[in-house]
């Protein structure tokens, strides 16, 4: 009878081995483990296999990433004056960079480099404009050659013209009004004050056509009046 019990223990029971205990005590997750049957040791084997797969990955990112900022920052510094470069973290606004333009200029100027350049103390030649649209370059040419200007020109011009004149019938209405005619600065008023709005549209208009940093401010009645008082 305890012969038979023996055999049936030991057939039902696990067989653990020493090596089997050294490497589970180590952390080795592809060694057997205790379980039921083939599916422990397939969950082991399938767990250490993902988890070898996903750090070869993260390697694999983390070179790419590395390599990817290295080839911005190498493009960033050849942007940079050779002066600059390799202190990209020290450069905080243009102004740096402006500084070091401005240095560049004025030591040229101190070795004479600006001197007996070609062309000079001769005429520019205006013909064409470097800085302009090629096919704009192309239309102004042709309007100057027919002795005709863009339109933001001509209304600059024109605006310019009315706000002196306006200016010249204020100060009259202006001087009646001191001179105490009264009723004849409330009708001037009101006509100025038509003129003035008609202008501030001309402004208006000018600034939506004209090219960027050539826009002008309007006419307000409260700063020409306070110009007259002064």
């Amino acid at each position: 009878m305890a012969t038979r019990l023996a055999r049936i223990l030991s057939s039902s029971s696990p067989v653990i081995s020493k090596s089997s205990l050294i490497n589970g005590s180590r952390g080795n997750l592809s060694s057997p483990v205790l379980g039921h049957g083939a599916s422990g040791l397939r969950w082991a084997s399938s767990s250490s296999s993902s988890d070898s797969s996903n750090s070869s990955s993260s390697k694999r990112e983390k070179k790419i990433t590395d390599r990817l900022l290295a080839v911005i920052d190498a493009v960033n510094d050849s942007k940079l004056p050779p002066e600059l470069r390799g202190q990209r973290n020290s450069v905080r606004s243009e102004t740096d960079i402006m500084n070091i333009v401005e240095q560049r200029i004025w030591h040229s100027m101190e070795e004479g480099q600006f001197e007996n350049l070609p062309g000079k103390g001769k005429p520019l030649n205006l013909s064409n404009n470097p800085h302009a649209d090629p096919s704009e370059d192309t239309l102004y040419r042709i309007l100057s050659k027919n002795g005709c200007a863009p339109e933001w020109v001509e209304l600059n011009k024109e605006i310019r013209s009315k706000v002196s004149e306006w200016r010249v019938a204020l100060k009259k209405a202006w001087m009646s009004k001191c001179n105490g005619d009264h009723s004849k600065w409330v009708e001037c008023s009101e006509a100025l004050k038509f003129q003035l709005r008609d202008i501030n549209d001309k402004v208006f208009r000018y600034n939506l056509i004209v090219p960027f940093g050539r826009q002008m401010f309007g006419l307000k009645w409260e700063k020409e009046i306070a110009r007259l008082e002064e």
